[in-house]
């Protein structure tokens, strides 16, 4: 194991801003986290695991003890039936890597979530979601190391917390596990339309509901039409400075969203099954004049083709990326009365 000393963390966020860590490390194997974290609790540092930085934000002051880099690699699968199986995926591993090594083998359940920047380890913190999936839909266990046990530990799903974009990892367990692998219940059924609306219309628009032109949807078709979904309007993270989605679509009550949809008919909406509305943020952003921004005061930019992806063009520091955050987000409070939350988490907290 080797530990390095005062290391800038902007090259550990893809937003590329942020102070500098005290140490820092790989971690390669679950004997190496042990390691580390014994090390870290002899010199009383704080620890913190991150994955490839793609939802994190440092602050300007950095982080005052140990930060470890997750790269456990597994890919493993297991055959329940013919139907049925099971994948487990070690939480170093990059996300869209695992869904294309699975599309790849026929098996479907996560080809909706392709081209999602970031670690494996990282879904379940977020219950990343795309075009009406979440990883809560097919994850069965996490494993993870809890530091209140002081030990590995596996973590059904219903244990997990989900909810629309969080989890207990992310709230009431907050630093309490670091995720070493994730499995997963996939299938070797093909997905049935409809789709979310976006995918259902690249599909229409392509042809594929043609009389002439039957067509079964394959895991490895939905994977082809989401990648090209997601690089026609979203920046790559490896040319471009951000962190993908900066703002999660809030969700409102039914006489709210009544009342706004009076005043703004064609507001851009999906009903939810418990009575509740969410509402995209990406509309809000717009409509409260943030698209295709680009901000000199901070350096910072909306990207043209998706309002709610922040982007570092020349900001210096995590405050400038904060502050522009805080003039979209003071715009849609004032335009429509509702507060947007962030989804990158900003750390340390």
């Amino acid at each position: 194991m080797y530990i390095l000393e005062n290391v800038p963390l902007s090259g550990y966020s893809t937003m590329r801003l942020g102070g500098a860590a005290a140490y820092l490390t790989e971690i390669n194997s679950r004997t190496e986290l042990t390691e580390a974290l014994g090390w870290a609790a002899e010199r009383s540092l704080p620890v913190i695991m991150i994955g490839t930085g793609s939802n994190i934000v440092w602050s300007d002051e950095g982080f005052p003890g140990l930060v470890l880099i997750n790269k456990l690699l597994r890919f493993e699968t297991f055959n329940e039936d013919e139907n049925n199986l099971y994948v487990t995926a070690g939480a170093g591993e990059n996300w869209d890597s695992i869904v294309e090594r699975s599309v790849s083998l026929g098996y479907s359940g996560i080809e909706f979530l392709s081209l999602i920047p970031g670690s494996t380890g990282a879904t379940p913190i977020q219950n990343v979601g795309a075009y009406g999936r979440e990883i809560s839909d097919v994850l069965v266990c996490v494993e993870a190391y809890d530091l209140q046990v002081g030990n590995f530990v596996v973590i059904p799903t219903v244990e997990c917390g989900f909810g629309y974009r969080t989890s207990r990892f992310k709230t009431t367990d907050k630093n309490r596990f670091f995720i070493t692998s994730i499995t997963l219940h996939l299938t070797r059924q093909n997905p049935e339309p409809p789709f979310y609306q976006s995918l259902q219309h690249y599909f229409e628009e392509h042809g594929y509901f043609a009389e002439n032109k039957p067509q079964a949807f394959t895991p490895a078709l939905i994977r082809q039409a989401v990648v090209s979904i997601r690089q026609d309007k979203l920046p790559d993270v490896n040319l471009v400075a951000n962190c993908g989605s900066f703002f999660a679509n809030p969700i409102i009550g039914l006489d709210a969203f009544t009342q706004l949809h009076e005043s703004y008919p064609e507001i851009s909406h999906w009903k939810l099954a418990d009575g509740r509305v969410k509402i995209s943020a990406a509309w809000l952003v717009e409509q409260a004049g943030f698209k295709d921004v680009h901000d000199a005061e901070t350096g910072m930019a909306t990207w043209p083709k998706q309002a709610i992806v922040l982007v570092n063009e020349h900001a210096e520091s995590t405050a400038h990326l904060l502050a522009f955050r805080q003039k979209i987000i003071d715009a849609v409070k004032q335009t429509f009365g509702i507060t947007l939350e962030q989804e990158p988490e900003l750390l340390p907290r």
